[in-house]
């Protein structure tokens, strides 16, 4: 077995992954064969109750209270695409769908009201996934009282053994899966449907896509989907999975009463041959594909390692992983040196779906920059497994490995239950032993105790083998000479000698002293909050909240200056970019790669972004790396390294997304409309290729040296900390630095944004793809949160209650839209931007019947009010949500990142649930009349640029 299972395909940032471990073959496990650990002797996680059940099922339990209150359901069916016939291409996933839509015992549309009056959100806490291998059916439940708890195994027991797929419904969703077909019809997609047909040719995976045969989808019949359902749908393939608040006896025995009854119908379905894998020698294949990220890849093929998961079989996997940490490392600093060959680069090795091992180097690159991305990264393997790696790029792995573990030994009481909930179901999929962060760690410190280069080194020689390489390139432009010039380029290039990796010189890490440390002028509790505000000699601002959220996590934020309000509104700017240049910059005396390494095991980020009002530096550490998580922060804001290399690399990848962008709809909509939507501001407008082949990194310097260098430093700290702890960490970085200036004035007009006039009719915009695909988009004007947040918030109510007929109608109804979209936002910062929208991508003939429906639905919320049922529907599902966010430190992070200049925050921060509550049916109709104006709504749609010629 190799871990993790799972083969990322490296293609466009936007495909799809590829989840692991197909069903059993005759020499594996059996799907009615216990947990993995049964056989193992790696130690399973000893909280986890494991059982099975008389009929086969079986279940894992595990008491989690972070958050509080709360559990995450899973069920996961051992059956996806691969068990597919021929007659049934799609039917994995359309009975996923079916699954929502009708059981005995609850009609149909009364599933998701039933958990919306639980306060479970459609997509959000109630959702579904069908894979190559398995189909998996989540709950987020935001109680776990038995009412909740009851009605939620009550469900899912109904959805595995009772769905009714009634002739008329069946039908009625063929409309919603040709949505989501030609929703994911993309370039990513179909660089993936490339890449299987080279890899795996002749076997099932490369012809099992979940989306399936539209064809078969149109007019599949019913007893299809039954026999499918009988088949595959059965206790024994079945596993539940419960993670939460909640009494372990009680919930166990909750999950036998509710599943227990459950026999199959039918015969088990037989387990699908995956196919062999055919011997290889060098290919090379070419996909032109418009609008996808150039990419190279060099792949080598072997039979799947299906060995069972062991502490053998983890540290060999672990050992091999060490040494292709070194090259992915490597492969990155070159992408973030000057005249880089290729954008990025990695190599991977893994097993896809048990139907083969994979090994594979892949580059992404600017278009015509092919053959330099190949040489380099081909180069770069070949040294790796000629050479070896040093002791000292072992070690640096090894810390890094290590500190990750240990960082999540001492988290482990506070692990989040999604994440747990996921990670369990995700190990019955693989077939691997669930083992605790304790174990793991203990493990990997056996594993790599004594451990040398040498070892490493050998098991590399193994991994680029097999048959192949089989060489695949994906670019949106055709490549002159075609695949004998990618062949003979790359002969060329594997007969090119390689030298030793040049030894680097050792570092240390400069920003330890700032001047004098800073001295507290002012304390102030904000009892409400759990936070304090400490005001420093310099002005600096520090706001601190203590929480036991998450053990060993500690977030922060640095705010200066006035944003996006000292940039022109006339003219674009490189500051639009600068959040993908400024820390890949590194600082004035060290690289990034210099600080990597540097800072080996230690625990810190940065990040950046230009905000309406602020420029913001972001991080995340531990309580023992605080104080250097404050210098790094303190060096980017007074030192930032702004080097030519990364700027001059996103000036270089800029065509390329925005032709990823133009390729779809929903893309080309954010690259032109972003703009109008703003009455053409140009802030917030996307800016073109030309426009950013025209800035100099001189001009990214000055704007972001007097950004940064004029306004009041505000800092926020929440997390596992104490505020003494925070002082200490502030007090020698922000708290030593100069007093500063007041903030710079605005740039002429930059204090406001305008939502555009209505249109009558809709802005017509084109994307570059499919001449069958559609984005279809209506919004209003309505208020913003600079100072009473009171009024956007009942505008968000009123919008939830929106979102759902809008659901109702243009999904469920019409199949209009597999994923039609509504939102609302209020802006914080420019008085009256605000907005409320719907959104869909729907066929090319549908524009009319698209607004037809959301005129009868805006008609019918200003007709009457909502029922007290549908309101509650609606509004539950977002205050439960708000409350599962109040329990994390990202919530607060936010919410503080004002309180120390605008007291009245705290007030706006703790009615915000009691504002969603007092919201009536009423108001909601009072809301619609208010805002859902004909003469104001903004309309726009975008359609292919084909159907134009």
């Amino acid at each position: 077995m190799r871990a993790p299972r799972r083969l990322l395909l490296l293609v466009a940032a936007s495909a799809l992954a590829l989840t692991a471990a197909a069903p059993a073959l005759a020499q594996q496990v059996a799907p009615t064969d216990p947990f993995a650990q049964a056989t193992s002797d790696v130690p399973a996680d000893a909280n986890v109750r494991y059982g099975t059940l008389p009929n086969g099922m079986q279940y894992a339990v595990l008491r989690n209270a972070t958050p509080p209150g709360q559990a995450s359901f899973r069920l996961r069916i051992d059956a996806g695409s691969l068990m597919e016939n021929e007659d049934q291409l799609g039917l994995a996933h359309f009975m996923e769908h079916m699954a929502f839509n009708g059981t005995t015992n609850i009609p149909e549309n009364d599933l998701l009201r039933i958990l919306e009056r639980l306060g479970l959100a459609f997509g959000a806490d109630t959702n579904a996934s069908t894979g190559f291998d398995q189909t998996l059916y989540m709950l987020e439940l935001p109680r776990t009282n038995d009412e909740t708890v009851d009605t939620s195994l009550r469900i899912m027991r109904e959805q595995v053994s009772e769905a009714l797929m009634a002739p008329d419904a069946v039908d009625a969703e063929r409309g919603v899966i040709e949505g989501e077909e030609r929703l994911r019809n993309t370039p990513g997609l179909r660089s993936i449907k490339a890449q299987l047909a080279l890899l795996a040719p002749g076997q099932r995976i490369s012809q099992r896509l979940p989306i399936g045969d539209l064809n078969i989808i149109r007019t599949a019949p019913r007893d299809r989907f039954v026999e499918f359902y009988e088949a595959y749908y059965r206790p024994s393939r079945a596993t539940f999975v419960a993670v939460g608040d909640f009494d372990v006896d009680v919930m166990e025995a909750k999950i036998r009463a509710a599943f227990e009854s459950w026999q199959p119908k039918a015969a088990d379905g037989p387990e699908p041959d995956l196919g062999v894998v055919a011997p290889r020698q060098p290919e090379t294949r070419i996909l032109v594909e418009p609008g996808i990220q150039s990419n190279i890849q060099l792949n080598w093929t072997k039979a799947p390692d299906l060995d069972p998961d062991s502490i053998a079989e983890r540290r060999s996997n672990l050992i091999t992983n060490l040494g292709l940490a070194v090259l992915n490392r490597r492969l990155g600093e070159i992408a973030r040196g000057d005249n880089p060959p290729f954008v990025s680069a990695s190599g991977s090795q893994s097993t896809l779906v048990d139907s083969l091992d994979i090994a594979s180097i892949s580059a992404s690159f600017n278009p015509g920059g092919w053959q330099p991305a190949l040489e380099a990264m081909e180069q770069e393997q070949r040294r790796l497994v000629q050479y070896g790696v040093s002791d000292a790029e072992l070690q640096r792995e090894i810390t890094e490995y290590r500190t990750a573990l240990e960082n999540a030994v001492a988290g482990a009481a506070t692990r989040r239950t999604p994440a747990l909930a996921n990670s369990i179901a995700g190990s019955v999929n693989a077939r691997s032993v669930f083992s605790s962060p304790q174990t793991n760690l203990e493990l990997f410190n056996a594993a790599v105790d004594g451990l040398t280069a040498a070892q490493v080194n050998q098991s590399l020689q193994t991994v680029f083998t097999g048959g192949g390489p089989l060489a695949l390139v994906i670019t949106p432009v055709e490549i002159e000479g075609g695949e004998a010039a990618v062949t003979a380029a790359l002969e060329a290039s594997r007969r090119t000698a390689v030298a030793a990796p040049a030894a680097q010189a050792d570092l240390q890490w400069p920003y330890t002293q700032f001047g004098a440390a800073g001295t507290v002028a002012q304390r102030r509790e904000i009892a409400e909050l759990g936070a304090t505000v400490v005001t420093f000699a310099n002005g600096v601002r520090l706001t601190v909240k203590p929480t036991d959220f998450r053990d060993e996590q500690i977030l922060v934020s640095v705010r200066t200056g006035i944003g996006e309000q000292g940039l022109p509104t006339d003219r674009s700017t490189p500051l639009a970019l600068a959040s993908a240049y400024v820390t890949p910059g590194g600082l004035g005396q060290l690289t990034f790669d210099e600080m990597n390494r540097v800072l080996n095991g230690r625990v810190y980020s940065a990040g950046f972004s230009i905000d309406s009002d602020s420029y913001q530096f972001s991080g995340a550490t531990r309580p023992a790396d605080l104080g250097l998580e404050m210098q790094v922060l303190t060096a980017y804001l007074t030192d930032p390294g702004l080097r030519p290399a990364p700027f001059q690399q996103i000036k270089g990848l800029f065509p390329q997304i925005v032709a990823q962008q133009m390729a779809t709809p929903g893309g080309a909509f954010q690259v032109q409309a972003s703009g109008l939507l703003a009455s053409g501001d140009k802030r917030e407008t996307f800016p073109t290729a030309e426009e950013v082949a025209g800035w100099t990194i001189e001009e990214a310097r000055a704007g972001l040296t007097q950004g940064l260098s004029t306004g009041p430093i505000d800092l926020v700290v929440v997390g596992d900390v104490t505020v003494d702890d925070a002082i200490a960490a502030v007090a020698p970085t922000f708290g030593a630095l100069s007093r500063r200036g007041a903030d710079a004035q605005p740039a002429p007009g930059a204090t406001e944004l305008r939502f555009p006039a209505g249109t009558a009719t809709p802005v017509r915009l084109t994307h570059n793809g499919p001449v069958e695909q559609t984005l279809a988009y209506i919004a209003w004007p309505t208020t913003d949160a600079v100072d009473d947040r009171t009024e956007a918030r009942r505008v968000s109510v009123m919008t939830e209650v929106l979102k759902l007929r809008v659901l109702e109608v243009i999904r469920e109804q019409q199949a209009l839209a597999y994923s039609p979209g509504t939102g609302a936002s209020a802006s914080d910062v420019y008085r009256g931007y605000g907005s409320v929208s719907i959104r869909a991508e729907i066929a090319s003939d549908k524009v009319d019947a698209f607004y037809a429906a959301v005129q009868s639905i805006v008609d019918s919320m200003k007709a009457e009010p909502p029922s007290e049922d549908e309101l509650n529907r609606a509004r539950l599902p977002v205050i439960e949500s708000l409350r599962r966010s109040q329990a994390g430190n990202e919530y607060w992070l936010g919410q503080l990142a004002d309180v120390a200049a605008k007291p009245s925050d705290i007030e706006q921060t703790l009615t915000h649930i009691p504002d969603l509550e007092a919201v009536t049916a009423a108001d909601v109709q009072a809301l619609a009349q208010r805002y859902l104006r004909d003469d104001t709504a903004w309309k726009a749609i975008v359609v292919s640029a084909q159907a134009q010629q």
